[in-house]
């Protein structure tokens, strides 16, 4: 299987050699007040968000050209490909049989939760989900939208099927756009991969890989209903969006427009199991987180990556971006240690959750375990939407102070992120209720 995004090293017009950008698109930012003026060959024009625009076009040298030297032009640059990287082997600290490790006074019915360790304790190296449930239950809580931006999600999920976002605004199979939000029938999300004639994403966000449906059981699986596991958050819904394909090749335009669509339709997280190992100073994506967390309040929490490495040094993104509303997550193993591929950083890791040998669901109502930093930010997310479940005021930046400040402290930690600990549900509760 595959995962982590990194770009692709050469960049060239020669038609003999591979794009890393799609040849017909170019990515325009306006000054405040400007409009878009008479251009050539463009063949259509899509508005990503206030001032920025994706021009379609027959010649992309030539718009380039009629553009370089508008002065009502803050920037334009090209849409940018990715390449994925396969995701980490498991990981031998945490190759323990997993089986029943949640002890048998959890308050879940779910046949398989014995497998999913994060639910632990702190001090047996979970996230303290069972003892948070124990303290503050399930009542009172308020719906979380959570976007998981990734390769899709079964819907039909035996697991998931219940906690599917669902658009009531939208009339399914009319081929109508019924809540005038730019997009036909986009019932539980869009695929940004699959484009009509004029450009806009489609509504088939189906999961033919597996990772993104791995991903939103973690988060959200849904909980007491004799089946399967359990997801870490209790009042979730998953709104999926199909940004990651399987073969990798994901672009700037197809990430910025999943996370406006997240935000747009009511998602407070975005989940984002993904980045790349360069940006060649690319403007779009850091505008658009700006842009969600300032208008919507969205927190988008992303995985650091499998490379082992220093990412202060070695920079990945989205989590070298210096965004308020951006969390970034490493990788722990069920005995406590940092998980042996996962990044790290002092400055641009803020967390870390448990990501080695994580058990949850996979599409045609099958579960298995996966590793990766992918795997810890959907626990980070879990946690985070209940914690705002229970605490729905929230502004974007309490919610990610609290996440930082109420891990449980690693002494291995203390110089390789931020907080210098593993996130916790109870003490993330318990922190959220002295914020007035």
């Amino acid at each position: 299987m595959k995962l982590f995004i990194t770009t692709c090293l050469l960049m060239t017009l020669n038609a003999a050699q591979a794009f890393d950008f799609t040849p017909n698109e170019l990515i325009v930012k306006l000054k405040p007040g400007q409009s878009l003026p008479k251009l050539p060959n463009v063949k259509s024009v899509q508005n990503l968000f206030e001032n920025v625009y994706v021009l379609r076009t027959t010649n992309l040298l030539k718009l380039e050209a009629a553009l370089k030297n508008n002065p009502s032009v803050i920037y334009t640059e090209r849409n940018h490909h990715s390449e994925r990287r396969v995701l980490p082997k498991p990981d031998p600290a945490s190759s323990i049989t997993l089986d029943k490790m949640v002890p048998q006074d959890s308050q879940f019915n779910d046949p398989l939760i014995g497998k999913v360790w994060s639910f632990l304790d702190a001090k047996k190296n979970g996230v303290s989900v069972n003892e948070a449930y124990k303290e503050y239950g399930t009542t009172n809580t308020t719906p979380v939208i959570v976007a998981v931006v990734d390769t899709g999600v079964d819907i039909h999920h035996e697991d998931l099927k219940d906690v599917i976002w669902v658009n009531k605004k939208e009339i399914p199979g009319n081929g109508i756009d019924d809540d005038g939000n730019g997009y036909i029938d986009d019932i539980n999300g869009i695929n940004t991969l699959v484009r009509d004639a004029n450009g806009l994403a489609t509504m088939d966000n189906k999961d033919t890989h597996s990772h993104g449906t791995h991903v939103s059981g973690t988060i959200g699986a849904k909980q007491n209903n004799g089946i399967g596991i359990a997801g870490i958050a209790s009042n979730v819904l998953i709104m999926g969006i199909r940004t990651v394909p399987n073969e990798g090749d994901e672009t700037d335009i197809d990430v910025a427009e999943a996370f406006v669509y997240a935000a747009r339709n009511g998602a407070r997280i975005i989940n984002c199991s993904f980045g790349k190992s360069s940006n060649e100073g690319r403007q779009l994506i850091p505008d658009t987180l700006k842009y969600i967390g300032d208008k919507f309040g969205v927190l988008v929490i992303a995985a650091a990556g499998n490379d082992s490495s220093d990412i202060d040094k070695n920079l990945t993104y989205p989590a070298s971006f210096n965004s308020d509303n951006l969390l970034i997550i490493a990788s722990t193993t069920n005995t406590g240690g940092m998980s042996y591929f996962s990044n790290y950083g002092k400055i641009n890791v803020d967390v870390a959750a448990p990501g080695s040998n994580v058990y949850s669901t996979v599409p045609g109502n099958k579960y298995e375990s996966m590793s990766g930093t992918s795997m810890a930010t959907p626990t980070t997310v879990g946690v985070a939407a209940e914690i705002l479940s229970h605490n729905p005021d929230l502004t974007v930046a309490q919610l990610k102070d609290i996440l930082i400040r109420s891990v449980t402290k690693i002494d291995s930690f203390k110089n390789k992120m931020v907080s210098g600990g593993r996130i916790d549900l109870l003490k993330g509760l318990e922190l959220a209720k002295t914020i007035k």
